[in-house]
């Protein structure tokens, strides 16, 4: 209303049929400039026009400077958040999100989170609290998706569409780590950092809620269950988490990098990774008579040891897999051969995944055969799917990389190595462009165990930078999209 308003004041006077054929030419261009920049169409300029006056010209060239002068005075105006000062843009909202209040908020929703933990698809009432939280600061949101999981809105609700993503579930461990806000809830724990995730999403929600009037296309953040192990992520995705989204950016919080630095890598970053579950059946007896007996426990030993050769003796040497046998279950005395006996483990790879579960089962099965027995082998025990190896997209890699430039110094990039470590982002990554990082929260004074450890700790100090990168990749991604697609009209300018 007020730029038609503006146009109203500016062109009376106006007939563009009593111009000579260059300036019809020109009203031509300064109505596509309306056009394109004011959001009005021709027919609301054109019904606006007086009849034929002969003031027409002087009034003609006072509307053309009139109206650069104000399209100076409106492009200056959005500087803030655009190429001009984009830069500074993301140092302003790392201020802003180590603000105390801010500050201070995440981190008691985070140790709220932490003493309650649950685990894949039973997040109700980290959803409840993540939805009562959106609700304060505004944010409009989608839920059940994939049961426990809330998807919000923030922006003109209009394309292009980022989205940002943190998993809300825990693990089935008991925390060893005493301090006033260890989990109340037995044999639970939050150990892989996903607590923290949730605040760092939060406050990045915060943070793009104060400029929502800024953003040039609609922010997607994605809180989601079952990332251990449950694929949370594909249900999601089945369910329309990634509807007009384009792109997709995560970050996991780690020991393993200093505070405050960012880590990332241009392609695989994770490993595709899986699990496996094999009963090896023999015949049960005593001890002292093995002959009358078919012994699984030695199969299952045979069958332990060739399983390493999949990598020592199959695998290309500068092609990185793992084989694991991390679980072996059989007999309860010590003068009994039994049955049965259980192996499980994991196994992960950036390529020829699938080989790698099929040569698995073979050797399961026919070692198991060697030794008489039989063998049935499970690539899905208790649910747990395969996941595909996390690749980052190269573009949105060096959008993130510019954007930690500018937030924390180019000292604080860290080009990352790969990691067999796997993450069920890689359904996301693998749908749409993604891009995945690390952010460090180890420092000099005190040690953080690794994730899954039951004295995994969260930096809290990390909260309003990975808040900050949230949000700044978001607002990074979106004016990049804008500059695309308003090139041309700059240039016609």
């Amino acid at each position: 209303r007020k730029s038609i308003n503006l146009v109203r004041v500016m062109i009376m006077g106006l007939n563009d049929n009593i111009w000579p054929i260059n300036n019809r030419a020109l009203w031509s261009r300064l109505s596509l400039t309306y056009i394109l920049h004011w959001r009005i169409s021709e027919s609301e300029i054109r019904c606006l026009l007086p009849p034929p006056s002969s003031m027409a010209l002087n009034n003609f060239l006072l509307f053309s400077v009139t109206f650069q002068l104000l399209l100076l005075l409106r492009v200056s105006s959005e500087s803030s958040w655009s190429t001009g000062d984009a830069s500074r843009i993301p140092m302003k909202l790392l201020e802003f999100a180590k603000s105390p209040e801010v500050f201070d908020w995440m981190v008691r929703v985070r140790r709220k989170i932490h003493e309650n933990p649950e685990l894949g698809y039973e997040e109700f009432e980290t959803s409840k609290l993540i939805r009562s939280e959106l609700d304060l600061i505004g944010v409009k949101y989608r839920y059940p998706v994939a049961i426990t999981g809330v998807i919000g809105y923030i922006g003109n609700g209009e394309p292009p569409f980022v989205a940002l993503r943190a998993d809300m579930d825990a693990l089935a461990m008991q925390e060893a780590v005493e301090w006033d806000h260890k989990s109340k809830v037995r044999g639970k724990m939050h150990a892989c950092g996903h607590d923290g995730h949730v605040a760092m999403l939060l406050g990045a929600a915060k943070i793009l809620q104060e400029h929502r009037h800024d953003l040039q296309g609609t922010v997607v953040l994605i809180f989601q269950p079952a990332e251990e192990g449950l694929a949370g992520a594909k249900k999601m995705i089945e369910e329309g988490a990634l509807k007009h989204v384009e792109a997709i950016f995560g970050i996991h919080l780690t020991n393993r990098i200093p505070f405050g630095k960012a880590a990332s890598r241009a392609g695989s970053l994770l490993a595709g990774s899986g699990f496996f579950e094999a009963v090896i059946i023999g015949k049960g007896g005593h001890a002292a008579i093995p002959q009358h007996t078919i012994d699984p426990v030695v199969a299952a030993s045979s069958i332990v040891l060739s399983l390493q050769h999949l990598v020592s003796r199959e695998t290309d040497p500068l092609d990185s897999k793992v084989v694991t046998v991390s679980k072996v279950q059989g007999g309860n005395a010590f003068n009994v051969i039994p049955d049965s006996v259980t192996i499980g483990g994991t196994l992960r790879a950036f390529t020829g995944f699938s080989q790698l579960q099929q040569r698995l089962k073979e050797v399961i099965t026919k070692q198991a055969t060697v030794h008489r027995c039989n063998a049935s082998v499970n690539l899905t025990p208790n649910g747990k799917e395969p996941l595909p190896p996390t690749v980052n997209d190269v573009d949105l890699y060096k959008q993130f990389k510019n954007m930690v430039g500018d937030l924390l110094g180019e000292e604080s990039f860290v080009e990352a190595s790969p990691l067999m470590g796997g993450e069920d982002f890689s359904y996301f990554a693998e749908a749409i462009p993604g891009h995945f990082s690390l952010l460090g929260m180890q420092d000099e004074t005190n040690s953080y165990a690794s994730a899954h450890s039951s004295l995994y700790r969260v930096n809290e100090d990390v909260l309003p930078y990975g808040a900050a990168i949230h949000a700044s990749m978001a607002l990074r991604y979106l004016q990049a999209k804008a500059s695309k697609g308003s090139n041309g009209f700059h240039d016609e300018l």
